[in-house]
C-alpha cells in the first residue's frame, strides 16, 4: 500500500490546516487508516484512525476536539482537519494504514506509512 500525504506547511497559532492522505488504488484493500505525528525530539504519537468497514473513528484522548479525521471513500482518501493550532503541534505528520485497527489505536503503530508532511505552527 502506498500512501501519499499533502497539506503541510506553515500555519500561525490559532489557525487551521487540513492534511490529506491518498492510498494507491492498486493495492488498497480498505485497510484501516490513520494519522500520527512526531515532534522534534519526541516519540511518535497516535492522533486518529478510521475503520472504513464500520465507519468508526478513533482518537487519542489528547487530540479529540481540535483534530478531526474524515474520509472520502470514493477516492480512498483520509483527511485530518486541525483547528486552533498551537506551536506545540509543530511536527511531522504521517499517514498510516494497518492490517488491524488495533495496531494503530492500541500500539501506536502501523504496517504502511506515508512519507510524512511537516506542519510548523508559528507563535
Amino acid at each position: 500500500v502506498q500512501l501519499v500525504e499533502s497539506g503541510g506547511g506553515l500555519v500561525r497559532a490559532g489557525g487551521s490546516a487540513r492534511l490529506r492522505c491518498t492510498a494507491s488504488t492498486a493495492t488498497f484493500n480498505w485497510l484501516p487508516m490513520g494519522w500520527f505525528r512526531q515532534a522534534p525530539g519526541k516519540e511518535r504519537e497516535f492522533i486518529a484512525a478510521v475503520n472504513f468497514n464500520t465507519g468508526r473513528e478513533y482518537y487519542a484522548d489528547s487530540m479529540e476536539g481540535r483534530f478531526t479525521i474524515s474520509t472520502d471513500n470514493t477516492k480512498k482518501t483520509i483527511y485530518l482537519q486541525m483547528n486552533t493550532l498551537k506551536p506545540e503541534d509543530t511536527a511531522d505528520y504521517y499517514c498510516a494504514a494497518a492490517l488491524r485497527i488495533e495496531t494503530m489505536v492500541k500500539n501506536s503503530a502501523g504496517d504502511y506509512w506515508g512519507q510524512g508532511t511537516r506542519v510548523t505552527v508559528s507563535s
